[in-house]
């Protein structure tokens, strides 16, 4: 299966796609403990990254297939934590 990095876990992995060995049908989470052990350079940021299937967000009790699309987004930070509504 092909993955898709983005930002962060792009240049972690100095590629924008890697490689998972899988033959069958596992969940998200799963398939994040597959990629840390497979590409240990982007272990430390599995358990926070946004998973996409197919090009829609999943989540960790979502199934993966073999023959989807998947892509890999880091974590979300920054920003001004001191805003105030309306």
């Amino acid at each position: 299966m092909k993955v898709k990095l983005f930002a962060t876990l792009k240049e972690r992995a100095k590629t924008n796609e890697i490689t998972v060995d899988l033959d069958s049908p596992i969940t998200v989470r799963a398939l994040r403990d597959v990629i840390a052990a497979q590409h240990p350079v982007l272990a430390p940021l599995m358990t926070q990254s946004l998973v996409a299937v197919n090009k829609e967000f999943a989540f960790n009790a979502d199934t993966v297939q073999p023959t989807d699309e998947v892509a890999l987004f880091p974590p979300v930070s920054g920003g001004n934590k001191n805003w105030e509504i309306g």
